[in-house]
């Protein structure tokens, strides 16, 4: 078919998992826009569906069966795309869901609308599939459209090999994009009016891997280019943080005091048996030195509950070792086994009610130091991009520092950074405060 005969076609696209595949599905949904589609709710009818998988435990397995299933219920006749890391490791399962027509794994997103040449079912699945040893392109992608801030991506795949994890075997191993081209991607967002950006991808920290560049050199880069208001760090290793890196943010122009830090577990012997890069000492030493900079930076730590190997002493050490360390909120992650990992291979199993339990423990411990972050900014003003949602009356937006905030609504705020003090929290656990205009 023509770009032509895919005018007043519709395409629906459900996206599983983390930032960066909301990243790949915006620019993917643009692809198809491009060709002539209109990009309709997942829960309308459309002309094609995609799902971007997450396989990162398996109740998201389970959530894009049931997302493929919904779909097609819908619209039997529709054209079912499935890609992303559920696709990449378990295609044939995939295939073998009655009503599927493509299923394309990580090295081929970015060539997805080559695939519809036209809009009629496959007489039997097409499964493309790259091994992640030989995937070497870079799909370049950013959110669009669904919030104020965009998410932009500057690296994929990755080389650790954690015990627990098939983010290697789905994403296939890091690599990335110049700085010159990712400096052009930032400047495309620039161009829709965004101001703030978020910088994702698996590995970030690893950047430049496959460029021989680096990942310091990208934020300096990034903090040059004109008309982008703030940038956030997600994700990045311990050990690729540097110091270099912490203090050049303290002293941006457009850096946020935020960082995500995966620990994973807080007790030594668990981190080993993990294969993790670093120590849990390492790990506080850059708690340290950020809180020594920037006081008011917000800490956002992944961990693990319930991996394999995780005795109760060693769970005890890791909640003790976290109850002393000043983080923000936590992200807790119960322990779910996945196929071809190493883990599997290490002894002591932990129920899993038990692996709920510490759940628990953590998140009851993550609320606590959440509020405490909250309540020690409460009298002070700072920076809000507010975003376009509206509830109630009321307007929120984010912090540099990512504190949540809601005040009376007001149209000529949106997308707009505005100084505000921040005076008390609300039921809903948001600070409300006034504006100084």
């Amino acid at each position: 078919m023509t770009e032509q005969e895919f005018n007043g076609k519709k395409v629906a696209f459900f996206t599983l998992g983390c930032k960066l595949n909301f990243s790949e599905s915006s620019s993917m949904a643009r692809k198809f826009e491009d060709l002539g589609f209109e990009r309709v709710d997942y829960k309308d009818e459309a002309d094609v569906y995609v799902v971007n998988s997450c396989s990162v435990t398996a109740e998201s397995d389970r959530k894009s069966r049931n997302m493929i299933r919904a779909a097609l219920k819908r619209n039997p006749n529709a054209v079912m795309m499935v890609t992303g890391c559920y696709a990449q490791l378990k295609s044939q399962e995939i295939a073998e869901i009655e009503g599927v027509d493509y299923v394309l794994g990580s090295g081929e997103k970015l060539k997805i609308t080559s695939f519809i040449n036209d809009l009629y079912k496959t007489t039997e699945p097409v499964v493309k599939v790259t091994d992640y040893r030989k995937i070497d392109n870079f799909f370049a992608s950013y959110s669009f459209g669904d919030r104020t801030r965009t998410f932009l991506k500057v690296q994929d795949g990755c080389n650790y090999f954690c015990t627990y994890c098939t983010i290697p075997m789905a994403r296939g191993l890091s690599r990335n994009d110049t700085i010159a081209n990712t400096i052009s991607e930032a400047q495309k967002v620039v161009e829709r009016g965004i101001k703030e950006i978020i910088l994702t991808g698996v590995n970030i920290g690893d950047f430049g891997r496959s460029t021989s560049e680096n990942f310091f050199d990208l934020l300096k880069a990034l903090d040059n280019v004109e008309g982008l208001e703030r940038i956030r760090i997600s994700s990045v290793e311990p050990n690729l943080l540097t110091e270099e890196i912490i203090e050049f943010v303290a002293s941006s122009k457009r850096f946020v005091p935020h960082f995500h830090i995966p620990l994973q577990a807080g007790s030594n012997e668990v981190l080993e048996l993990m294969k993790r890069k670093y120590k849990r000492e390492l790990f506080a030493q850059k708690i340290e030195k950020i809180k020594q900079l920037m006081p008011d930076a917000f800490i956002g730590v992944d961990v693990i509950a319930g991996t394999n190997g995780e005795t109760k002493e060693y769970f005890q050490d890791s909640y003790n070792f976290l109850l002393n360390l000043d983080f923000t909120q936590l992200h807790v992650f119960p322990y779910s086994e996945r196929p071809g990992t190493l883990a599997l291979n290490i002894p002591h199993v932990v129920p899993v009610h038990e692996r709920k339990e510490r759940v628990l423990r953590y998140i009851d411990l993550s609320e606590r130091k959440h509020r405490l972050f909250y309540e020690s900014q409460l009298g002070l003003t700072r920076k809000v991009l507010f975003e376009h949602e509206k509830k109630h009356g009321s307007i929120f937006g984010w912090t540099d520092n990512y504190i949540r905030v809601e005040t009376k609504w007001d149209e000529k705020l949106v997308n707009h950074v505005a100084d505000f003090v921040l005076e008390s929290i609300n039921a809903e656990g948001h600070v409300v405060g006034h504006l100084i205009k």
